[in-house]
């Protein structure tokens, strides 16, 4: 598979200004992404998991290293790659179909009236959305909520997906229906994406290769492959011995970290 996403020595850092010193949020990452790889990112709150994405989108700069998209470095955002957020970031005074058109207005596609109305109505229908078109915020589930921003940030084509603990803020039920569609959803599109999530069995769930995190200054602890079967919710999956293994392998890598932080120890 063709490379598409490449972080090199790539290191992040802020400025704390009442310290007047630096924090260090992820040291000497290396990484390389697949074309249609879907790669989650576990580790603790405070790790720099959405430090690399948002690095990725271009929101933001290495201090040092590079992180580049398609054989080109990043230096800023771009039509290939899009967001979806954890609070969904929809316009409550927009409809549903309104909130999708966004991007058109803040990106230069040069797509024609019709090519923008026919991407809209690709993206309500794959994300299961069809009628829901004039409702507004206020009117929508959580899950239904999510699937607008997904589609947002479908409406453009981009290559690369990018997720920032998507699912976080809804329920359990819900939160496993919305982990079945996003599967069908990159699986039809063929995108590449970034999940970030605290969740081992959602990591586990999407993930072909699940990237663990350490603690400030984050790096990478270990990448652990995920050969489960797909489509993953047509198996039953957690009844898999090769599933528990990962599972077990997974919390130990996080564990001590996680109560550390936990108790407010790091």
């Amino acid at each position: 598979m063709t490379t598409i996403i490449e972080s090199k020595s790539m290191t992040i850092s802020y400025d704390l200004h009442r310290e007047r010193k630096k924090l260090i949020a992820l040291s000497d990452i290396n990484l390389t992404i697949k074309k249609g790889e879907f790669v989650v990112l576990v580790g603790p709150s405070g790790c720099g998991k959405t430090s690399f994405i948002n690095a990725v989108s271009g929101l933001i700069y290495p201090m040092s290293g590079s992180v580049e998209v398609n054989g080109k470095k990043v230096t800023g955002p771009g039509p290939d790659r899009a967001m979806v957020f954890q609070d969904y970031a929809l316009m409550p005074w927009r409809t549903v179909e309104s909130n999708i058109r966004m991007p058109f207005e803040l990106q230069k596609l040069g797509l024609s009236k019709d090519e923008q109305d026919e991407r809209v109505n690709n993206v309500l229908r794959l994300v299961d959305l069809k009628g829901f078109e004039k409702s507004y915020p206020y009117e929508l589930s959580g899950g239904m909520k999510q699937r607008v921003g997904i589609a947002r940030a479908l409406v453009t084509n981009p290559d690369i997906l990018l997720a920032d603990e998507p699912f976080a803020a809804i329920d359990a039920m819900t939160r496993e229906a919305m982990q079945s569609e996003l599967e069908r959803i990159v699986t039809e599109t063929g995108q590449t994406c970034i999940f970030i999530t605290h969740s081992i069995d959602e990591a586990i769930t999407l993930g072909d290769r699940v990237v663990v995190i350490s603690y400030r200054p984050g790096k990478i602890k270990e990448i652990v492959d995920i050969n489960l079967p797909r489509p993953r919710f047509a198996h039953d999956i957690k009844t898999l011995p090769e599933y528990s293994r990962l599972r077990e392998h997974i919390w130990g890598l996080v564990k001590d970290e996680a109560l550390q932080t936990a108790r407010g120890e790091v």
